[in-house]
C-alpha cells in the first residue's frame, strides 16, 4: 500500500483510508457486529491504515466496533473519530463547548479501547463557540496524550487559519469528488500554504460516481441518501452525463469508475488522503486499485475540459438538514 503524510504533521496514512460510517449508519441495515469487525479487520490486512469514525455514527455505536476491530492492531493503525453534536446526535443540532470537547474525548477513548485518539476532528464548526476555544480545548487533549493530532471537517478557509493559529492543524476533511468541487475555490489553496493534509469524504459521491445507480435505485429507511436532493430519482437521471463521462474515462483507461473518482483525487495533490467506505470486502480491493492508476497532465487538463460541460443537478443537503448542521446546502 503507498503512503502518504497529511500535510506536514508528520502523520503517515494509506494513500487511501477507510469511511466506518456505513457499517451501521445512514447507509441502510446494519451489517452484524461480528461481520462489521471482520470486514475492518480485513481492510486492516490490505494495507489500509486510516480508519475514520464519530460518535455521531450510531451515535457512539460505530466507535465501539472500530474499537473491537482495531484494538489487536491499535498501534499499526491511525483513529479518526469526531465531536461536535449535542449529545452526539446531529438531529440535536451543535455543541463543541470545551467541556463537551472533553467529555466526548474521554468516552471515545472507551469506546475505542485505546490511549489515544490520532485525529480529533470538530464535525461541524459550531457558530456559538469561538473556533479559538475550540482548538484551545483541542491542545489541551494533545498536552495531556489523549490525542495526537488536531482536525476540522467542512470548515472554511478564515476557521482553519484561526484554528490552526492556536493548535496547528493535521487535517481537513470535507467532502470533495468529481461532482462536488467546492473546496478548490479557497480551502485547498488554504491547507496548501498553512500544511494541512486534505481528507476528502463520500470521494465516490455516496456511490452515485461508481455507475451503480440509477434512477430506478430505491434506498432503505435508515440511508439518509433519501434526503439528499441531488440524489432524488429526477436529478439522479439528469446527473447521468457525471457518470457517462467517468465511464469513459474507464474505459480507455482499462479501470472501474469508482477507480477513476479515487484516482482523479490522488492526483490532485500528495496529500490529499480520500476514505471511502464500503460493507463489501470485494469493492475494497477495486478501490484499493485506484492507487496504481496515474494520469498525465494532458489527460488531467482532458477530465477538467469534459467536466467543465456538465452541469450537476440538485444540492447537496436539503435546506433543513443543512440548517441543522450551520450550513448552507450548497457550502
Amino acid at each position: 500500500m503507498q503512503k502518504r503524510m497529511l500535510g506536514t504533521s508528520g502523520l503517515e496514512v494509506s494513500a487511501l483510508g477507510f469511511g466506518c460510517m456505513g457499517l451501521n449508519h445512514h447507509r441502510g441495515p446494519a451489517m452484524g457486529r461480528a461481520e462489521a469487525v471482520a470486514l475492518l479487520r480485513d481492510v486492516a490486512a490490505l494495507g489500509v491504515t486510516l480508519f475514520d469514525t464519530a460518535e455521531a455514527y450510531g451515535p457512539f455505536t460505530n466507535e465501539e466496533i472500530v474499537g473491537e476491530a482495531l484494538q489487536p492492531i491499535r498501534d499499526q493503525v491511525v483513529i479518526a473519530t469526531k465531536f461536535g453534536f449535542r449529545d452526539g446526535r446531529p438531529e440535536a443540532g451543535l455543541d463543541s463547548r470545551p467541556e463537551r470537547i472533553r467529555h466526548v474525548a474521554d468516552e471515545a477513548l472507551g469506546r475505542l479501547r485505546t490511549d489515544r485518539i490520532d485525529i480529533f476532528y470538530q464535525h461541524r464548526v459550531d457558530p456559538d463557540v469561538p473556533i479559538e476555544d475550540v482548538a484551545g480545548a483541542v491542545k489541551d487533549l494533545i498536552i495531556q496524550g489523549k490525542v495526537r493530532h488536531f482536525g476540522l471537517s467542512e470548515a472554511s478557509a478564515d476557521s482553519l487559519r484561526r484554528a490552526h493559529a492556536v493548535q496547528p492543524l493535521a487535517a481537513l476533511q470535507s467532502e470533495y469528488s468529481l461532482w462536488w468541487r467546492a473546496p478548490e475555490s479557497n480551502v485547498l489553496p488554504t491547507v496548501e500554504e498553512l500544511g494541512i493534509g486534505f481528507v476528502p469524504y463520500s470521494p465516490l459521491g455516496r456511490g452515485f460516481l461508481t455507475g451503480t445507480m440509477t434512477d430506478a435505485t430505491s434506498f432503505g429507511s435508515n440511508d439518509n441518501r433519501i434526503n439528499i436532493p441531488r440524489l432524488t430519482a429526477e436529478n439522479r437521471k439528469a446527473n447521468q452525463p457525471v457518470v457517462a463521462a467517468i465511464e469513459g474515462i474507464a474505459r480507455r483507461k482499462g479501470a472501474t469508475p469508482a477507480q477513476i473518482a479515487l484516482a482523479w483525487l490522488l492526483a490532485q495533490k500528495p496529500w490529499v488522503v480520500p476514505i471511502p467506505g464500503t460493507t463489501r470486502l470485494e469493492r475494497v480491493k477495486e478501490n484499493l486499485g485506484s492507487v496504481e492508476i496515474s494520469f498525465s497532465a494532458q489527460e488531467l487538463r482532458d477530465i477538467e475540459a469534459v467536466f467543465a460541460g456538465i452541469e450537476v443537478h440538485g444540492d447537496r443537503y436539503s435546506a433543513s438538514w443543512a440548517a441543522r448542521i450551520g450550513q448552507q446546502p450548497r457550502t
